[in-house]
């Protein structure tokens, strides 16, 4: 394998019906930084059927080129028919790197394609960035229980590879006057040929705490005590029309269910305002918070590490705060006619 033959940064175009998954557009924001720091085009490739006006809305993110095969049998995911047409591409044009959004399609492709490739893999990767001298990704995820920041790369073989969760990227600001090349190439597949059949798509249509979607996300760790302390996270979160989360230590002590879960496990956030309340501030918690607009942050602590990301902090015991919050919201919603605002 010639390393020096491989050229160009690529970003999985995830889409489900016709729509494209918003950590495709985030990753196309952070494979542009990585294309210019190159100096060589940011592709994205897209699979599916009926899907070719998409291409425009790919480029307007940030791409130079997109790759697209569009084919009925690839109009539902599935690993064979998608790994396939990945291996056709990445074969053919031999990118250096390749993106994929950490979300079940998107693990269960890349780790196919690695496979098939004889390359390797970060998985939930947090952070990313480039040796330009020696062209090597560094894709940095946490390790060791979230005690370390590992960055993670791949020497000998290409191309490189990650996933990366969403909501850690910034997608770009769309601009619809950007020109790009489309590329098109066709797979010979047939149906006879899958070992596996989409027989039916049922919608989840459970009703879960959607903290990803989330604008005021009040937020409780262990250190509010006990399952009674944090009610006071509840009671604040009513107060003010905030969702609710916990960190790991939280769910695991059986305060939340695990869909309202921040952090590396949990669910990545990005809310307007996120109030951290007896958190400590450990990585794994923080990666999958540290991109709120705004942080206030409540630790009996002074040198807890949430403070190190938080906008506002505040030094001292939940118990005491939380409660004068709780008055002061209560007390400004009268005041404004029962309804806050946060614009």
């Amino acid at each position: 394998m010639n390393l020096d033959d491989y050229r160009g940064v690529w970003v999985f175009i995830e889409q489900n019906a016709g729509k494209i998954e918003g950590v495709s557009l985030e990753l196309l924001g952070a494979g542009r930084e990585l294309a210019d720091k190159l100096q060589v085009p940011l592709g994205g490739f897209l699979l599916g059927n009926e899907i070719k006006q998409l291409a425009n809305q790919v480029i307007a993110y940030g791409a130079d080129e997109v790759y697209m095969i569009d084919n009925p049998i690839l109009k539902h995911y599935r690993t064979e028919s998608y790994m396939k047409g990945v291996m056709l591409l990445a074969q053919k044009y031999m990118p250096e790197i390749i993106l994929y959004g950490a979300t079940p399609n998107g693990k269960d492709l890349a780790s196919a394609v690695a496979t098939d490739l004889n390359t390797g893999l970060t998985a939930d990767t947090t952070m990313l960035d480039v040796d330009v001298d020696n062209r090597l990704l560094e894709a940095s995820r946490p390790a060791f229980g979230g005690n370390i920041m590992a960055t993670i790369l791949c020497k000998k073989h290409r191309p490189q590879m990650a996933t990366v969760r969403p909501k850690v990227m910034k997608a770009l600001d769309p601009d619809s006057g950007r020109v790009g090349k489309v590329i098109e190439e066709k797979i010979t597949l047939q149906e006879e040929d899958m070992r596996t059949k989409v027989l039916k798509i049922v919608n989840d249509v459970t009703k879960k705490a959607n903290l990803a979607d989330a604008h005021v996300i009040v937020c409780g760790g262990k250190g509010m005590g006990d399952i009674q302390g944090f009610q006071l996270i509840h009671e604040l979160a009513e107060t003010i029309g905030a969702s609710v989360g916990g960190t790991r230590d939280v769910v695991e002590a059986g305060w939340l269910p695990h869909e309202q879960q921040v952090g590396q496990t949990g669910e990545t956030v990005t809310p307007k305002i996120y109030f951290a309340i007896g958190i400590s501030g450990a990585i794994q918690h923080v990666v999958g918070m540290k991109n709120s607009e705004l942080i206030i942050a409540i630790n009996k602590d002074p040198n807890a590490p949430i403070f190190d990301v938080a906008t506002y902090g505040i030094v001292g015991d939940a118990l005491e705060i939380v409660p004068k919050l709780i008055a002061q919201f209560k007390s400004q919603k009268v005041e404004q006619g029962g309804e806050l605002s946060y614009a």
